[in-house]
């Protein structure tokens, strides 16, 4: 891809993560019907789907060729392997969303034949917007990095994606996998925000051991790369948007952070 048309594709992911977070955000603590999915914990708005229905359009101005990839409606659910296409979270952490708390997303990720190349989450209750293009990353049109922690016992680590309730032995083995290496831990409800964080270096580590949707992470991991971190599998292999589990780190703790992910299932 050309340095001009990556750059396009950058201003185009901002363009339209700020796009369909005004959606939402209109829609924010407002009495808006909430369903539910797979699970009780698994939930939905109308938001989430005009959200992306917004995001859809604006990207679609520039790229109508493109392939699209959401969480919401009949979009595509997997990240195709050729061609140009474009990954999108209207509304990440909508369990935060629908109790009020401002911490969530709407992440879009441009990808070429598979990898990422451009990548925007846009927080609009927190008033932030991070993106990344093929070269840095970035918040609010600073540029960020990844926090240069070498010492565990001063790291924080996220574990993230939420476990099924059936697994929820594994997040309890994943809390006390980082308790007992790290610092602290955080848990964001919002595994955008928390890729995010790790990018500017307000964190030095995010760990699941599930596989994730490629809305609840490509975005991100793309930024974590720009900001000069490392996303790995849990073998320590580079992550990809099919890989099992997620281990991001500032690349300094990486294998502290990895170790911790791999306590997660003993299996």
């Amino acid at each position: 891809m050309s340095e001009d048309r990556a750059e396009d594709r950058a201003t185009v992911a901002e363009r339209a993560a700020w796009a369909g977070s005004r959606v939402a955000h209109e829609h924010f603590r407002t009495d808006i019907a909430v369903e539910t999915k797979a699970s009780k914990t698994d939930v939905v708005t109308e938001a989430d789907r005009a959200a992306q229905r917004e995001v859809i359009d604006v990207i679609r101005e520039a790229f109508p060729a493109d392939a699209m990839v959401g969480e919401e409606d009949d979009e595509l659910k997997a990240v195709p392997e050729t061609g140009a296409g474009w990954v999108i979270d209207p509304i990440d952490g909508t369990n935060n969303y629908v109790r009020g708390m401002r911490t969530w997303a709407t992440a879009v990720a441009a990808v070429e034949d598979g990898e990422p190349v451009a990548a925007a989450s846009a927080l609009p209750a927190l008033g932030d917007v991070y993106t990344a293009d093929e070269s840095d990353a970035y918040r609010d049109g600073d540029p960020i990095a990844v926090s240069d922690v070498r010492d565990p016992e001063t790291a924080a680590v996220v574990p993230t994606i939420w476990w099924p309730r059936e697994e929820r032995d594994q997040y309890a083995r994943a809390c006390e996998a980082i308790v007992s290496r790290f610092g602290d831990l955080r848990r964001f409800g919002c595994a955008q925000a928390a890729l995010a964080a790790l990018a500017e270096g307000a964190i030095e580590g995010v760990i699941t051991n599930v596989d994730c949707n490629p809305w609840d992470s490509v975005a991100g991991v793309h930024m974590i790369r720009q900001a000069g971190g490392t996303v790995t599998d849990l073998n320590g292999n580079r992550w990809r948007h099919d890989s099992t589990g997620l281990v991001a780190s500032n690349g300094a703790l990486h294998d502290e952070v990895l170790a911790a992910a791999n306590e997660i299932d003993p299996q």
